[in-house]
């Protein structure tokens, strides 16, 4: 999607890989800028308010909440994925577990608030 203005946690070090957000009036869209396939999940914001209230309450569990949900992959939950269940079509953002947890860290200080505002 060209033209967002896409946000990462201000704890993602410049030039790191890290999840990003962009809101548009149709949605709320996220993205791993180091997934080269691109993936991008667009999401609706009372599914993204779910994400982050349930990331502020439990952020060392995987949330799963109405519309989005979060999974780990492998032994060592190394990967996370971030899809949309039950929407066939829409892709998984996947990430690694270190950006992941930056993201959330990002997430706990209210950096991305405004988008569920």
């Amino acid at each position: 999607m060209p033209g967002l203005n896409w946000q990462k946690s201000s704890l993602c070090g410049s030039g790191d890989s890290c999840v990003h957000v962009a809101a548009t009036p149709t949605g709320i869209h996220i993205t791993e800028s180091a997934d080269p396939g691109g993936a991008i999940l667009t999401t609706t914001p009372d599914a993204f308010r779910a994400l982050l209230r349930s990331l502020k309450e439990e952020p060392h569990r995987d949330p799963q909440v109405p519309g989005l949900e979060v999974t780990t992959v492998g032994d060592d939950d190394r990967i996370v994925r971030l899809r949309a269940p039950g929407v066939p079509g829409v892709p998984a953002v996947t990430t690694d577990r270190r950006r992941w947890e930056t993201f959330v860290r990002g997430v706990r200080a209210g950096e991305f608030d405004h988008f569920a505002a």
